[in-house]
């Protein structure tokens, strides 16, 4: 991957990247996911604590998650799913974030779903129809981005409780408006 990542979602548009790429993706800012997720998940208890990596690409958050003693963490990634697979050793689900809003995931469960560097991405008519499926299935969502965007609404059943930034990365963790 000799271009910057954003440059070839220009070039070759995001879907056909992660097609191409998808197999040997690593996030860039892996330091940055690192840093962001240390720092919110430092001094608390996690055990039996249940996390999705949605967008898991190789594996960025679940390494982390598990430190932190999450003892269940899942991957979902229509496309780097082998990139996970090689570095945590585990299956990814293949699910696109399409399913998610359509209800694939309604009769699961999670105590905390990190999403990094992809929901930024959505069509922006399926953004509200998957932040309200997630809002019904975990307490707790970080949105870990290198943008401002997504821009999540409270209609959508999220309130926005702190955000941190580490080198032009933040994180926002939100609050599920439906199991409060």
């Amino acid at each position: 991957m000799d271009q910057k990542i954003t440059e070839q979602y220009r070039s070759k548009g995001v879907e056909n990247f992660y097609k191409q790429e998808g197999d040997c993706y690593s996030n860039p800012h892996e330091f940055a996911i690192k840093e962001l997720l240390e720092k919110v998940l430092s001094g608390m208890q996690y055990s039996n604590a249940k996390a999705l990596d949605l967008a898991c690409g190789s594996g960025e958050a679940t390494v982390i998650l598990k430190r932190y003693g999450f003892s269940q963490v899942g991957g979902i990634d229509p496309y780097t799913y082998e990139a996970y697979k090689k570095r945590i050793g585990r299956d990814a689900e293949r699910f696109r974030f399409e399913d998610i809003a359509a209800g694939c995931l309604a009769e699961r469960s999670y105590d905390l779903i990190v999403c990094s560097f992809a929901m930024h991405l959505i069509e922006p008519s399926w953004l509200p129809r998957l932040c309200t499926q997630l809002s019904l299935i975990a307490p707790r969502l970080f949105i870990i981005t290198p943008h401002k965007r997504p821009h999540i609404r409270s209609e959508w059943f999220w309130e926005l409780d702190k955000e941190w930034l580490e080198n032009r990365v933040r994180l926002r963790s939100y609050r599920s408006m439906n199991l409060t």
